[in-house]
């Protein structure tokens, strides 16, 4: 009976938690489902119009000088996606005029042809919120950090309509291997409500048509093939996305020149493709791809390099829906030649590449049940998984940690894109791992 009192108790400290997250939750939620819903229409008129005005791409050069000089007046120069995780991973704060600095920014991208995502606006821009939000209500840095992670997830949620893979690539995206368990019912209940704000107000979630082909084994192997493959295009985009921001900012150290260089090398390589296919988001290739099975056959690498010199030059945006574009076109022209469905194969090569390129296999997976449904599930699985060990410790956020080995149950504790398989690292030389077995 003693026992029975005694948790009961504690029921006092569970309610007086999840009462303080439900205010939390609501106010997050509501913030980032306005500004969300905000950002999503401004971005889809922004395309619109630099479609129906196609020398609106001459004005990127303009649009990258104001992006500059937007970031210096803020005094938020060098922060990004990578400053959100490290606030959730060691508490360093967040600037407030980050948040209006992305929106602009990554707007102007979109209005004038540079080739980025949405998501990386989404998690700065949610995680701010989040964040000051917190900090308003003097919540501690702990709290602090779980109300970051709220924002990102409730962002994200509103703007694709995948409120559950928001939860868990917010959970799982900070350090690979480690899940704050505290933080679920607080991310899902601000995703939740960022959803639900966001499709009051209009914005229709992503969602894609496409079918699956019965459970095999011979298709499985076709599967795991591809993802295997998207798993190395994965690591090709990262480390053209990576290498194009450290050769630009070590040839080009004048932030003004650099835009304007990336600008130009932008409308040049426009001119020479003689379509726009790789401008802004490219949202109607992915479509496309996935519902009609059709794609050029180079369109993932010219796509890879739009994205890296936009990026890497100094305009906004993010790398996401980049990877989308990238693993749905090289899906559906390699799939074919597997044997695989193109339209399948697309929708395969999406969340692969995506895996890969964020090693959030779990996140992937519920990704690809909530763009595509319930149909094939076991597939996107295992193509995962596989992309997710294949891809081996590259990513797109450098900030990332990888607690867990990818290989073994090992704790390693590295940074994304500084370790390697069979790579000794310094915790293991200082405490060296005590074999399980010896030599003969």
């Amino acid at each position: 009976m003693d026992g029975v009192l005694k948790y009961l108790a504690h029921w006092k400290i569970y309610i007086r938690i999840m009462a303080k997250w439900t205010g939390v939750a609501l106010i997050v939620g509501i913030l980032c489902g306005i500004m969300g819903a905000a950002f999503d229409i401004g971005v889809e008129m922004a395309t619109e119009f630099r479609s129906a005005h196609p020398y609106m791409l001459y004005c990127l050069p303009l649009a990258g000088l104001v992006i500059v000089l937007l970031y210096k007046l803020m005094k938020v120069e060098g922060e990004g996606t990578d400053k959100i995780l490290e606030e959730v991973q060691k508490g360093k704060g967040l600037h407030f005029l980050l948040l209006p600095s992305i929106f602009v920014s990554t707007f102007l991208t979109h209005l004038c042809g540079g080739s980025a995502g949405r998501e990386g606006a989404a998690l700065q821009m949610g995680g701010t919120i989040g964040f000051h939000t917190a900090r308003r209500l003097k919540l501690d840095d702990k709290d602090l950090r779980t109300a970051t992670m709220m924002g990102m997830a409730a962002f994200f949620a509103a703007l694709f309509g995948t409120p559950l893979a928001a939860t868990v690539f917010a959970l799982e995206v900070i350090s690979v291997g480690l899940i704050y368990h505290a933080a679920l019912v607080p991310c899902i209940m601000s995703a939740l409500i960022a959803y639900g704000t966001s499709v009051f107000i209009g914005v229709s979630p992503t969602r894609f048509e496409v079918g699956a082909p019965e459970l095999s084994v011979l298709m499985m192997i076709k599967v795991t093939v591809l993802s295997i493959l998207c798993a190395l295009v994965s690591v090709l985009f990262c480390a053209v996305v990576h290498e194009a921001g450290y050769l630009f900012s070590k040839y080009v150290k004048n932030a003004w020149i650099r835009v304007l260089i990336g600008a130009g090398a932008i409308i040049l390589l426009t001119l020479l493709c003689g379509n726009t296919d790789y401008n802004g988001a490219g949202m109607n290739i992915i479509k496309l791809a996935v519902e009609e099975g059709t794609a050029r056959p180079f369109a993932f690498l010219m796509k890879i390099l739009f994205t890296a010199i936009t990026l890497g030059s100094g305009f906004k945006g993010g790398e996401v829906v980049p990877s989308f574009f990238t693993g749905a076109v090289f899906g559906c022209v390699v799939g074919p030649f597997l044997g695989i469905d193109a339209g399948f194969a697309a929708a395969v090569g999406l969340v692969s590449v995506f895996c890969g390129a964020v090693n959030c296999p779990l996140a992937s997976i519920f990704l690809a049940g909530e763009l595509f449904g319930g149909a094939g599930l076991l597939y996107f699985a295992m193509a995962c998984g596989l992309s997710f060990v294949f891809s081996g410790y590259s990513g797109l956020y450098s900030s990332q940690r990888i607690l867990y080995s990818k290989l073994k149950a090992q704790y390693i504790d590295v940074y994304t894109n500084a370790h390697h398989a069979g790579e000794v690292t310094e915790a293991e030389k200082a405490h060296p791992v005590q074999k399980y077995w010896e030599d003969d």
